[in-house]
């Protein structure tokens, strides 16, 4: 039985997606916690009524990055995860944090990366005039919202569009896509070649 931890940073909705998922779908592991780098947090309260662990350490309580990091890490680690989660997980991880856990830290992004990193996604799409916009499920690196992509979906911009919207929208294919991708993870169907993944049709 693999173990993940999630991490999150307001209502979680992709958390509850993956947390639902492993439990109906009977995957080979289990959620054994979701760390928030804040109290008010929606996702919490889910965690809670679900039995798994949460733990808060605001960033607010560290000088700097790294040294918030560094205590997320020692978190992290008193579970003994297989992969990391990010859900909507709204912090910049420093680059020795991302190498300890690489190849097995999954982050989703709103847009089909590499068009549209950072922030407000849905509203950069608008802008632009793209007729497809969409979200992409990738393993972390060190870059923003860079990583071997694992896989993405897309959704047809509309002309009566609006930010709301449109996320909306990309936010019910989230739902869909991220679990499958930390699925694919956890069954050991996702191998890293030369900067690309690809996924095997066979569980290992």
């Amino acid at each position: 039985m693999r173990s993940i931890v999630i991490l999150i940073s307001g209502r979680g909705s992709n958390m509850e997606a993956i947390v639902r998922a492993a439990h109906t779908e009977r995957w080979p592991a289990k959620v054994v916690a979701v760390i928030s780098n804040r109290a008010d947090a929606g996702g919490l309260s889910f965690a809670i009524a679900c039995d798994i662990p949460t733990v808060v350490i605001s960033n607010k309580d560290f000088r700097d990055r790294g040294q918030f990091d560094a205590a997320l890490q020692l978190e992290i680690d008193r579970f003994s995860p297989d992969v990391v989660v990010l859900a909507g997980f709204m912090r910049i991880l420093t680059a020795p944090f991302v190498q300890h856990y690489a190849g097995r830290m999954l982050n989703i992004h709103p847009s089909l990366l590499p068009s549209f990193v950072g922030l407000e996604t849905h509203l950069q799409a608008l802008t632009m005039g793209v007729k497809v916009h969409g979200a992409t499920v990738h393993f972390v690196t060190a870059d923003l919202d860079h990583g071997p992509i694992i896989a993405q979906e897309f959704v047809t911009v509309l002309d009566d569009d609006t930010v709301e919207s449109l996320k909306n929208r990309v936010l019910a294919i989230e739902h869909q896509m991220y679990p499958r991708a930390v699925r694919w993870f956890v069954e050991g169907r996702l191998k890293i070649k030369d900067g690309r993944v690809y996924k095997s049709d066979f569980v290992t």
